[in-house]
């Protein structure tokens, strides 16, 4: 089942496989994306020559001989490598048309077959096969099979070689586009928090307004503290993770003020938090949910409890909350929950390796629990 952002008029889905691919995408890339250029051509080739010629000069003992045999031979191999490579295989093999491009290849090989036993006949030697256990001095069966088998080396050798740089090339670019996705991706769940977290604790100035309280100069410093983070610290990758326990402790305070003795909250800190990183505003959501989905919805006492434990690189987080009694038939949206429960998946998903990260959702003792357990150093 794909992975789901929903909001008012949207839904974003985004394939586990993709987010696999993404975080694959985020390992180190070791081709570059530059094309080939004319003096990569030039020096494939003339390497090529000059080991064939040496080759063929140990064969048959004659520097001469090997030199003009492949001065003839080179100029063919490159014609049928490049219209094979640049021309036959975009034209026909890509669009499928198979049968059009096996009839073309033998047609082009027939034709390069004449050019050079005439060439080698008349400019070389009458022996057109000297290699050969026989002289060779007509176009024969045997003859016209082994060159175009040759041929066909070449043929292969070279389009080998350039699929596999353009296989290169393309994954670059693949590489490339994938990571732009996953910035965009990043950024629009880290936008997507921050409206919804600023419009609720509007609300909360309004209700304030509305009864003329004297709390609300306080409110609205508060809410100036938490602006100032939103701004400032969602355009970071990582942030402080003290920071981001003090937006906690802001959101808190404000939200204290919509309930009354009803409400307890308890809130624990433990550990070494210096030099702790974690993406800004990922924790936030989890305590906006408690209060969303249940203080708001409760009828009875409410209950929030918060865990926060930092022991080495790891960061254990519980957030828990009782279950809202509003009725009978009302079933707490655990698998569902809200934006907020999205979001949070979601940037764990595309933040952080599988081992780096394990987020559990449950219910026990009439308590909803959020536990997230997070690499933070």
């Amino acid at each position: 089942m794909p992975n789901v952002i929903t909001g008012q008029n949207k839904i974003s889905v985004l394939k586990p496989m993709d987010i696999r691919l993404m975080k694959f995408l985020r390992r180190p890339k070791f081709f570059g994306t530059s094309e080939i250029k004319p003096w990569h051509h030039i020096l494939f080739w003339s390497v090529y020559f000059v080991f064939n010629t040496f080759r063929w000069t140990f064969i048959h003992d004659d520097f001469l001989l090997s030199l003009r045999t492949n001065l003839i031979g080179f100029p063919i191999h490159m014609f049928l490598a490049y219209l094979n490579a640049y021309y036959l295989m975009p034209k026909f093999i890509y669009t499928k048309r198979y049968l059009e491009y096996t009839v073309y290849i033998l047609l082009s090989l027939f034709i390069m077959l004449l050019v050079k036993y005439n060439l080698t006949y008349y400019l070389v030697s009458t022996d057109v096969m000297p290699e050969g256990p026989e002289v060779i001095n007509t176009l024969t069966i045997g003859y016209a099979v082994q060159t175009m088998i040759g041929e066909v080396y070449v043929i292969s050798f070279f389009t080998a070689i350039k699929l596999t740089i353009d296989w290169l090339r393309e994954s670059s670019k693949l590489h490339d586009l994938e990571k732009r996705q996953l910035k965009t991706e990043l950024r629009f769940l880290r936008s997507q928090v921050s409206p919804h977290f600023f419009f609720n604790t509007l609300n909360n100035i309004y209700s304030l307004t509305l009864e003329k309280s004297d709390q609300a100069p306080e409110v609205i410093l508060k809410l100036s503290e938490l602006m100032r983070y939103l701004l400032y610290a969602t355009k970071k990758q990582r942030q402080d993770l003290t920071s981001e326990i003090n937006c906690i402790r802001n959101y808190i305070d404000l939200e204290r003020i919509r309930f009354d003795d009803s409400l307890k909250i308890d809130m624990n800190i433990s550990g070494n938090l210096d030099n702790c990183k974690i993406p800004p505003m990922l924790l936030i959501p989890l305590i906006e949910n408690c209060f969303k989905h249940g203080a708001s919805k409760n009828i009875g006492d409410m209950k929030i409890k918060i865990d926060v434990k930092v022991d080495d690189d790891w960061m254990d987080f519980k957030v828990s909350n009782s279950i809202p009694l509003v009725n009978k038939e009302y079933v707490y949206p655990v698998k569902r929950g809200g934006i907020g429960l999205s979001n949070v998946k979601k940037r764990l998903e595309l933040g952080y390796a599988k081992n780096e990260y394990d987020l559990k959702i449950f219910e026990e003792d009439k308590m909803f629990n959020v536990f997230l357990k997070l690499k933070v150093i």
